[in-house]
């Protein structure tokens, strides 16, 4: 098989299109693989890391900026006749396109030179250019099921859940004990997503200062840029670890009893693969607020808890910690919820439902 993938701009996008790339490797020894990526986001570093053939293009989102926008439509024009090449040059029997504005010119060749297309959506507010494009796309999957009529157009919309969960499952396992902190206590991970948040570490040093006398443990990953401001001239408990960042955090999510975190898409799935109670904190600054309505979906399911940023204070994040790791029943609800809302074969149904699309 050959397949076009892209994915593009924040891990959210990129790491499911890998996670299906993955499972298609593994079925498929002589899969051929073009990714099409911007050339200057993460995925121009991430992709070729992992041995797939990458052509970056020059693409922009579009913004408040009148002259970058005008610049941008000549862009999108260049990059659709850019792709268009790219196609007819390798002639895959698939296009995947896994969210970013860079998938628009993509998906939009393919559907130009009559190749099938597939579109995966992992928010449960669809982002701008998936709902654009959609009516082009042979099958569309989503994340949540409260997704599944919000592409009216598109010809086929399957639930597959998504992919990243399932990475948190067979990653390796991280022990409490290999950060520096006790194997048999429970475990409480404060984590702002890969690049921590200087508005939510200035906020809860209170509840880290609180936490000093709980039964339980807290690692507070700050991210790289905050940790040294947020160390400085300050002494934690010893059952307080501070960290400015952790490779493989789903890893030790596995020996977590709780997590406190933003609702980004691969978060969100791995907390259902791993059947994890978490307290949201959705950020406030992404498109569409999507971030509070992924949460909301957990939340509304009796599968989690939230707090939105402008309520956030050190005082009310401990008391809701230390009420749901207290009372055993209400969690024991919230993991059993957590089981019925997951998918831990996602890759699995995206890959049938792509070959029964080939057939």
């Amino acid at each position: 098989m050959k397949v076009v993938v892209s994915a593009g701009g924040t891990g959210g996008h990129i790491y499911p299109a890998l996670a299906v790339l993955e499972k298609l490797k593994k079925e498929d020894k002589n899969l051929e693989v073009l990714y099409i990526g911007t050339k200057n986001r993460m995925e121009s570093e991430i992709i070729p890391e992992r041995g797939f053939k990458y052509v970056g293009i020059e693409i922009y989102g579009f913004s408040k900026n009148i002259l970058r926008d005008i610049k941008n439509i000549f862009l999108v024009t260049k990059s659709y006749h850019e792709c268009l090449k790219l196609l007819q040059e390798f002639k895959p029997d698939i296009v995947l396109g896994f969210g970013g504005y860079v998938t628009y010119p993509v998906l939009k060749a393919a559907k130009k030179l009559g190749i099938k297309t597939f579109l995966h959506e992992q928010n449960s507010i669809v982002g701008k250019t998936n709902k654009f494009i959609s009516k082009d796309i042979d099958l569309v999957a989503v994340s949540f099921l409260s997704t599944l009529n919000k592409f009216p157009k598109a010809k086929k919309v399957i639930y597959s859940g998504n992919p990243c969960g399932e990475n948190a499952l067979t990653t390796k396992e991280i022990k409490k004990s290999e950060i520096g902190l006790d194997n048999k206590k429970k475990l409480v991970i404060v984590v702002a997503g890969s690049l921590g948040s200087s508005t939510m570490n200035e906020k809860l040093k209170e509840f880290l200062r609180l936490s000093k006398k709980s039964d339980y443990q807290v690692l507070y990953i700050t991210g790289k840029s905050h940790y040294e401001e947020f160390i400085k001239g300050t002494r934690f408990a010893s059952n307080i670890k501070v960290l400015p960042y952790l490779d493989n955090l789903a890893g030790l999510m596995r020996n977590c009893d709780l997590i406190v975190t933003r609702a980004g898409a691969s978060t969100m799935s791995e907390i259902l693969a791993l059947n994890l109670p978490a307290i949201f904190i959705p950020s406030p600054y992404v498109a569409n607020n999507h971030q509070y309505y992924n949460a909301l979906e957990i939340v509304k399911n009796n599968a989690g808890l939230m707090i939105e940023e402008t309520d956030l204070n050190g005082e009310v994040l401990f008391k809701m910690v230390t009420d749901l790791l207290s009372d055993k029943k209400k969690y024991e609800i919230m993991k059993m919820n957590l089981k019925n809302l997951g998918k831990t074969d996602s890759s699995d149904i995206i890959v049938s439902e792509l070959k029964e699309l080939l057939k």
